[in-house]
């Protein structure tokens, strides 16, 4: 059975003062805890509070992600903050792709693509999102553009690349906006995916890869989204800026898992 992957994205929230008791939250709350020998947990922070996140985190279960890096190693690109820095601060995986950033930041496929080549060479796992406007979805081309998007940002990654590969499917409809995929479109879609890298690599890849589920999975929905066969975990927004919700998340993935 493919181990559950919930991760936490914050986005831009919190700052330092805030994130430290957040993550101490987690690290007391015995229900996420009881459930990390079955669930793998990852906390992404903004930049600012990763230093800071990787002392917390230091020798726990959680591990520790960015929310985004560039494509170059180094170089005269301010603001931005290159895989190494983010290896070298302690993280271990990294969100590529989120919808917000292709919304707001113009992220190609071909961007998205480049990300996750400099990510894996320096030993990080991409969470790689895909996923379709409400337009696309109500024009019934949600699974044309998730191809699309699928062969864009996996272009000529190997089959050794994707074995540190999560795609998350973010129906970008349901992010923020209250509304939420039903686990049969949730499951329609996370099919679709498998299926199709077991197309562009192999069965045997596609049974291992792990799909997120990244549309505003709560504790409320959270049991029958990852009670589907090809929902992996979450790549959690707003729920997860609680320690509570967040782990009661992790503790039904837990709970489903066994």
């Amino acid at each position: 059975m493919r181990r559950f992957l919930i991760a936490g994205n914050w986005k831009m929230n919190l700052d330092l003062t805030e994130g430290s008791a957040l993550i101490q939250a987690m690290l007391g709350n015995s229900d996420l805890q009881s459930a990390l020998d079955a669930v793998d947990v990852v906390a992404c922070p903004p930049y600012t509070m990763l230093h800071k996140a990787a002392d917390l985190l230091d020798g726990s279960a959680i591990a520790l992600g960015a929310q985004n890096m560039h494509q170059e190693e180094e170089g005269a690109y301010t603001g931005e903050v290159s895989g190494k820095m983010l290896v070298s601060v302690g993280c271990e995986y990294v969100i590529l792709g989120h919808s917000e950033r292709r919304q707001y930041f113009k992220e190609s496929d071909e961007l998205i693509n480049r990300k996750a080549k400099a990510a894996l060479k320096v030993g990080l796992k991409p969470i790689i999102c895909v996923g379709e406007t409400l337009n696309q979805r109500e024009s019934g081309v949600t699974n044309q553009v998730v191809e699309e998007q699928i062969r864009g940002v996996l272009e000529d990654l190997t089959v050794q690349d994707m074995r540190a590969v999560t795609i998350a499917y973010e129906p970008v409809w349901a992010i923020g906006t209250g509304k939420t995929a039903s686990p049969e479109q949730a499951q329609e879609v996370h099919r679709m995916i498998r299926e199709l890298v077991g197309n562009l690599y192999s069965t045997e890849l596609a049974d291992q890869i792990r799909i997120q589920y990244g549309g505003s999975m709560k504790p409320a929905n959270a049991l029958e989204l990852l009670s589907q066969p090809d929902v992996n975990g979450g790549l959690i927004g707003g729920a997860c800026l609680k320690s509570e919700s967040f782990s009661e998340i992790v503790k039904i993935a837990g709970g489903v898992s066994k």
